[in-house]
C-alpha cells in the first residue's frame, strides 16, 4: 500500500517534472534573434547573412561581415534560415524597445569581436571579394618569392594577375606581371610586362587572334652597358583547331609580328621590325585537377634572315575552388626585335582563383 508520505513524494516529483517541461517548452517557443541564411561554398567555407536575390546564374548575398557578395550559382549554395515565430511588436520609445535595441547592438559587437584575422583574409572571403569586384571576369592573383644566402645574398619576387572572359565566339585575356631580383643589393631584374589576347572563332576549327605585349625592362645590360628598353610586340594571326574537346585543345597557326623597341638608357633610340611566325598552342585537362598549357612560337624574318623562338609551358594544380599552385617554365632565344633580353625562367606560383 502507498503511504501518505510516498504520495507526497510522488506529487512533489510530478510538480518538478511539469515545471521543467514547461520551462523547456517556453525556451523552445522563443524565437532566435536575427535568423540568418548561410552561404556555403563548394570547398566548405561558410558566410552568414541574407540572400537578396538570384540574377541569372549569380547569387546576390548580403553578408553580415563582408557586405554584398556576388557568387556564381555553381560555386555555392544557400541554406535558408528558419522562419521565426511571430511575436507581439514592441512600441518604439518604450523602455522595453530601448533595452532590446541595446541588447541587439551588444550582440552585434560581440559577433564582430569574434571575427579573427584569418576569417577576414581567408581564401574564400578574398575570392568572394574579387568575384564581386570583377563581376563576370574570372582570373587568378599569384605570388612567388625566394630569398637565398650562400656565396651571395639573392632575393626574387614576382606578382601577377590574370583576367579572362569568354563569349560564344570570342575570348579575351588580360595579364600583368612584375618580376624583381637582386644580388648583393645590385638589381639584376626589374621588369614590368603586360599582354592581352583577343581570339574570335569563325567556325569550330578556324580562328583569328590578336596578341599585344608591352615589356619594360629597367635592368637590361648589353655588352656590360645599361640598355633599358620598352618593347611593344603585336601579333596578328590565324589558325585552325586540330582538336577541340572539353579536355583537349590543340591549335596551330601563322602570324605576322610587329616589333617596336625604344631604348630608354642613353643614348636613346627606336627601331621597328617585322617577322613572320608559326605557333602551336595546347591545353590539356589531366586527372587529379591538373591543367597543362603550352605555347611555342618560332619566328623567322624574311627581310633580315634572323630567327628566334619562345616557349611557355605551365602545369597548374587546383586544391580547391579558390586555391591553386602552378609551376611554369619560360624560355626566349634570339628575339627578332634584336634588343629584348634572352632568358630562361622556372617559377613556382601560389594563386588565388576567382
Amino acid at each position: 500500500m502507498i503511504t501518505a508520505r510516498m504520495k507526497r513524494t510522488i506529487s512533489s516529483l510530478m510538480v518538478v517534472l511539469l515545471c521543467g517541461m514547461g520551462a523547456t517548452y517556453v525556451r523552445g517557443a522563443q524565437p532566435e534573434g536575427n535568423p540568418r541564411d548561410v552561404l556555403v561554398y563548394k570547398d566548405g567555407d561558410r558566410v552568414q547573412g541574407r540572400l537578396v536575390e538570384r540574377v541569372d546564374n549569380t547569387l546576390v548575398f548580403h553578408s553580415d561581415r563582408f557586405g554584398e557578395l556576388r557568387v556564381a550559382a555553381d560555386q555555392a549554395v544557400v541554406i535558408k534560415a528558419e522562419t521565426p515565430v511571430a511575436t507581439a511588436p514592441v512600441a518604439p520609445g518604450t523602455p522595453a524597445a530601448q533595452a532590446a535595441q541595446v541588447e541587439k547592438k551588444a550582440a552585434e559587437r560581440a559577433e564582430a569581436e569574434r571575427i579573427s584575422g584569418w576569417e577576414r583574409f581567408s581564401p574564400a572571403v578574398l575570392t568572394a571579394k574579387l568575384r564581386n569586384y570583377f563581376g563576370p571576369w574570372h582570373g587568378r592573383l599569384a605570388l612567388s618569392t625566394e630569398v637565398v644566402s650562400d656565396t651571395a645574398d639573392r632575393s626574387t619576387f614576382s606578382a601577377e594577375v590574370q583576367l579572362k572572359r569568354k563569349w560564344q565566339a570570342d575570348e579575351v585575356q588580360l595579364n600583368g606581371r612584375y618580376d624583381y631580383s637582386d644580388t648583393n643589393t645590385l638589381t639584376t631584374t626589374d621588369t614590368v610586362k603586360g599582354d592581352a589576347l583577343w581570339r574570335h572563332d569563325f567556325t569550330k576549327n578556324s580562328f583569328a587572334q590578336y596578341r599585344p605585349t608591352v615589356e619594360w625592362n629597367r635592368a637590361n645590360l648589353k655588352a656590360g652597358v645599361p640598355a633599358d628598353y620598352v618593347l611593344l610586340h603585336q601579333e596578328i594571326g590565324a589558325g585552325v583547331g586540330l582538336t577541340a574537346t572539353p579536355t583537349r585543345k590543340v591549335r596551330v597557326g601563322l602570324s605576322e609580328n610587329l616589333f617596336d623597341v625604344w631604348i630608354t638608357a642613353p643614348p636613346e633610340s627606336h627601331n621597328a621590325r617585322t617577322s613572320e611566325a608559326a605557333f602551336l598552342e595546347t591545353e590539356l585537362k589531366l586527372p587529379w585537377g591538373l591543367l597543362l598549357t603550352d605555347r611555342s612560337v618560332y619566328y623567322y624574318s624574311f627581310s633580315s634572315r634572323n630567327d628566334g623562338w619562345e616557349n611557355h609551358i605551365e602545369l597548374t594544380k587546383k586544391f580547391s575552388e579558390t586555391l591553386s599552385t602552378a609551376i611554369r617554365h619560360e624560355i626566349r632565344r634570339g628575339s627578332p626585335d634584336g634588343t629584348a633580353q634572352d632568358y630562361t625562367r622556372l617559377k613556382l606560383l601560389l594563386g588565388l582563383d576567382f
